[in-house]
């Protein structure tokens, strides 16, 4: 293999389509061109783009959008500009080039193991045949080459196998259709966006490991698996505009009663492998190697249940609705260094919950508000016991996206929701939620309860 800057390859090749779709011509290769938004949105659209192209080249397929990831993912972090993605399919394998406006040429570094980022150029090495970077006028282009064939690496984990008994030894164009009952479209949002970040940085740091192993493609099944259901079910249409979210965020708007998903009977092995490889990686978070914020017992559920779902019932089980009833919502100690006597001796209703939605303290205010006797009976519950239920996905939903991305439409503005109270009734309160560091540099939410004007 070689690779390095200054590789100029013949991306003339490329240009002479003149194309901003898919062409085939006779006596030519299929070649397509498509310009990126600087967006997030833009790395799935790259992946979707490579899987049409590639859906005829199984050899290809999974290395083609792994390293397309993480291309496109580097453009959008180090240069923020439109990004130009080309592909060509020829005799001699696959051509891809991804060209931004950034001047400055990718470098090699020495991240530490619990690092989130840096090995990009890693993964180059590891899964294509010929890389390099060409400067152009106005950036840069990074192109990599694969040959025909998939390159070798290592069996996966068995554990990361559906059972035995599922016997997928079929066409390679056999289908499963997998049905989603009660599909929770907002949580399934949520958890796609924190299952990528998870499984990117459990690649990165697996990549240092030595083992039986192969983390790479260990990582592109579980992508697979995420791609699938990505590009078959439908988003929750919700408004985060303030004045309108409250509205549109709450049952059922924001769930399907069904979805059906078709999957590849090939495909159905990359659900276990996800299932799994999700697990290793939250346990990978608390030995405090990770570096993606905590999620919520729900949206862990959520992935068990779908990936169960799929696997299944591709064993001929009948289909199981999603249901928020199998998520831990055990209450956990508050350990007494988190300085919160400011919130329990407020002479108005307030609530300080940690990162993980939990409730650390609460006012006495707030407990007659809610219709509670002592402060016990809350603190170390979760959020979401005062939260009701047509609003439990929307709030686990924007609690996650909060911490992966920033995400915060109703942070710091007063809104008028309902709160659930101790005997199941529900009472409007002015809501204002504001985060905050402690001494300890942990993130502390405070919400104030009022009553609405009239």
């Amino acid at each position: 293999m070689s690779s390095g800057p200054g590789r100029a390859h013949t991306m003339g090749e490329f240009q002479e389509q003149g194309v901003s779709g898919t062409t085939t011509t006779l006596g030519r290769p299929a070649s397509f061109e498509r310009r990126l938004d600087p967006l997030p949105a833009s790395v799935r659209q790259a992946r979707g783009l490579m899987r049409r192209f590639l859906q005829d080249r199984e050899d290809l397929l999974d290395n083609a959008i792994l390293v397309v990831s993480e291309v496109v993912t580097n453009a959008l972090l180090h240069a923020g500009t439109s990004i130009d993605l080309s592909a060509i399919l020829g005799e001699d394998g696959l051509r891809v080039v991804v060209a931004d406006g950034s001047p400055h040429q990718p470098v090699r570094r020495r991240y530490g193991p619990s690092s989130g980022t840096g090995r990009g150029l890693m993964m180059l090495d590891h899964l294509v045949d010929d890389w390099g970077v060409e400067q152009r006028d106005f950036g840069k282009a990074v192109w990599f080459r694969l040959a025909d064939g998939a390159r070798a690496g290592s069996s996966p984990d068995p554990e990361l196998r559906p059972p035995a008994e599922l016997d997928l030894d079929h066409d390679p164009a056999a289908t499963v259709t997998v049905r989603l009952l009660q599909m929770p479209l907002l949580l399934h949002s949520a958890w796609r966006e924190h299952a990528e970040a998870l499984l990117r940085e459990h690649l990165l740091v697996s990549l240092d490991d030595e083992g039986d192993v192969d983390p790479i493609q260990v990582h592109a099944e579980a992508t697979d698996a995420i791609a699938i259901l990505e590009e078959q079910v439908p988003g929750a249409e919700v408004d985060l505009d303030p004045e309108r979210i409250m509205g549109e965020a709450v049952e059922p708007h924001v769930s399907a009663v069904e979805v059906e998903v078709v999957v590849p009977l090939a495909s159905v092995a990359s659900f276990a492998t996800l299932d799994r490889a999700i697990d290793i990686a939250l346990e990978m978070d608390v030995d405090g190697r990770g570096l993606t914020p905590p999620t919520q017992p729900e949206i862990q559920s959520f992935r068990r249940w779908v990936c169960r779902q799929v696997i299944g019932q591709a064993q001929g089980a009948e289909a199981t609705p999603w249901s928020f009833d199998g998520a831990t919502l055990v209450a956990t100690p508050v350990e007494a260094d988190w300085g919160v006597e400011h919130v329990v001796s407020a002479r108005t209703s307030r609530i300080a919950a940690d990162q993980s939605n939990r409730i650390l303290a609460v006012s006495v205010p707030v407990l007659e508000l809610l219709g509670y006797d002592d402060a016990s009976e809350l603190v170390g519950q979760r959020l979401v016991n005062i939260v009701p239920d047509r609003y439990r996905q929307a709030h686990i939903a924007g609690f996650t996206m909060y911490l992966l991305v920033g995400r915060q439409p109703l942070l710091g503005r007063p809104i008028v929701v309902p709160a659930l109270r101790r005997d199941g009734s529900e009472v409007e309160v002015l809501l204002t939620v504001n985060a905050h560091r402690d001494e300890h540099n942990r993130l502390v939410f405070l919400a104030d309860l009022e009553t609405p004007m009239a």
